[in-house]
C-alpha cells in the first residue's frame, strides 16, 4: 500500500500543491513552521477524514478560503483509486473512488496510516484520553464499523449527560427516559468494550515480542484493560451486556446525584506493565518510549496481518526525540516494506541505509523543492 500522488487546495499553509512520492522513503526537511507538520496531517486527514492536531475542521482551511481539498491516488492490493476529502464551513465530503461516502464508516480503513509524533511518546505517561483515542483509531482503521458504535455511543452520552443534568437540578422528576438512554448507551458500549478486548489480545501478541527485541531481551511488556465496569476479556457480548446493565442499575442514583454518566468505554484506560511494573508510574523515560515504540511497531504489524498490506507510516519530527539505538531498530524494522512520510528539521546525525535512497523534500513557506 501506498501513496502515489498527493494534491492540495487551500489548505493550512499550502495555496495548491501537487507531489509524487517514492513507495519507500520520503523525508520532507525544512525548519519548524514552514508546512512539514501540514504536510503530514494532509495524509493522515486524508486516511481518517479528521485531524490528530485539532477537532475544529475549519482550522484546516486556509484563511479566507471556503473550502480545503485533499486528494490523493491510492495503490492497495494491486489497485489505483483516488481518494479525496473536502473541508468547507458547511462540513465534509469524503470520496472513494470518486463516489461520496454517506457514512465516515464506509470511507475509513480505505487507507491505512500510522503516525509516530513526539506526543506519541505521551502514549504511556499521558492522560487516559491519549491512549483510549489510540485504542479507538487502531480498531477504527481494521473495523470501520466500530467507527459508527463509537459515533452513536459518544452522542447518545452528551444527550444523557444533558438529561443527567437536568435531573440534577430537579429532583424526584420522572427518569424513564433515563432508562431508555441508559439502555441505548449499553447497546453501543458493549460492542466497544467487546472490539477494544478483542483488538488488545492481538496487539499484545505483537508488541510483546517487539519490545522484548529492542530491550535486548531484558523487558517483558504487558498490557491490561482498565474498565469502569467489572467486564473481562473472557466474557461474551451478552454477559458484558449483562454486567453493564447491573452497573448502571447500581449507580443511577449517584449519576444523577452528580449530573454526568459514571461508567463506560469513556472513563475506560489501558495501563502498560514492565517487567511486572506499571510504566506509567515506575518506568525510566527511556522504558515508557521504549514502550511507545514497542506500541506503534505492533500497529504496523497488526495492520498487516489483518488487512494483508502494510500501512503508510509518518514520523513526525520524532526520530531527533529517540536515541542512535532506537533509531536505528524502528528504521531497520520498516525498511524495504514501509511506505514512509519522515519530517525532520534536518538529517545530519541520523545514519542509516535507509535514509541513503530516500526522496527528499525541502520546505520552505508553504512551497517545496524536491532533490533527486
Amino acid at each position: 500500500m501506498h501513496i502515489h500522488e498527493l494534491s492540495l487546495r487551500s489548505f493550512r499553509n499550502y495555496d495548491q500543491l501537487s507531489l509524487t512520492f517514492d513507495d519507500k522513503i520520503n523525508v520532507i526537511i525544512g525548519e519548524n513552521a514552514q508546512g512539514k507538520t501540514n504536510l503530514m496531517e494532509a495524509i493522515y486527514v486524508l486516511a481518517f477524514a479528521r485531524s490528530h492536531r485539532t477537532p475544529r475542521d475549519k482550522e484546516l482551511i486556509q484563511w479566507d478560503e471556503e473550502y480545503g481539498k485533499i486528494k490523493g491516488t491510492i495503490y492497495k492490493r494491486n489497485r489505483r483509486f483516488p481518494l479525496e476529502i473536502i473541508i468547507s464551513n458547511k462540513g465534509k465530503k469524503a470520496k472513494l473512488n470518486h463516489i461520496e461516502q454517506k457514512r465516515l464508516s464506509d470511507y475509513i480503513g480505505a487507507l491505512n496510516v500510522v503516525m509516530f509524533a513526539p506526543e506519541d511518546l505521551n502514549l504511556v505517561k499521558g492522560s487516559p484520553q491519549v491512549r483510549r483515542r489510540f485504542i479507538d483509531m487502531e480498531i477504527g482503521q481494521i473495523q470501520p464499523t466500530y467507527i459508527y458504535h463509537l459515533g452513536q455511543y459518544q452522542k447518545i452520552l452528551r444527550q444523557r449527560n444533558h438529561l443527567l443534568k437536568d435531573l440534577q437540578r430537579k429532583p424526584g422528576a420522572d427518569r424513564t427516559m433515563l432508562g431508555v438512554m441508559t439502555e441505548q448507551l449499553i447497546e453501543h458500549a458493549t460492542t466497544i468494550v467487546e472490539r477494544r478486548f478483542k483488538f488488545l489480545q492481538l496487539l499484545r501478541s505483537w508488541a510483546a515480542p517487539i519490545h522484548k527485541g529492542i530491550s535486548r531481551q531484558l523487558e517483558k511488556l504487558e498490557i491490561a484493560y482498565d474498565a469502569s465496569v467489572r467486564v473481562s476479556e473472557d466474557m461474551n457480548l451478552e454477559t458484558i451486556k449483562r454486567t453493564y446493565t447491573d452497573k448502571f442499575l447500581d449507580i443511577e442514583s449517584k449519576e444523577v446525584e452528580r449530573g454526568t454518566t459514571l461508567a463506560g468505554p469513556h472513563r475506560d484506560d489501558l495501563v502498560f506493565y514492565v517487567n511486572g511494573k506499571d510504566v506509567q508510574t515506575y518506568g525510566s523515560q527511556g522504558q515508557q518510549r521504549t514502550t511507545a515504540l514497542s506500541l506503534k511497531l505492533a500497529e504496523i504489524e497488526l495492520i498487516h496481518s489483518e488487512v494483508g498490506e502494510y500501512p503508510i507510516l509518518l514520523l513526525d519530527d520524532v526520530l531527533s526525540e529517540l536515541d542512535d539505538y532506537r533509531q536505528s531498530h524502528l528504521l531497520h524494522t520498516i525498511q524495504g516494506k514501509v511506505q514512509t512520510f519522515v519530517s525532520t528539521t534536518s538529517i545530519d546525525g541520523i545514519e542509516h541505509e535507509a535514509l541513503e535512497q530516500a526522496e527528499i523534500f525541502r520546505v520552505n513557506e508553504g512551497t517545496i523543492d524536491i532533490e533527486k
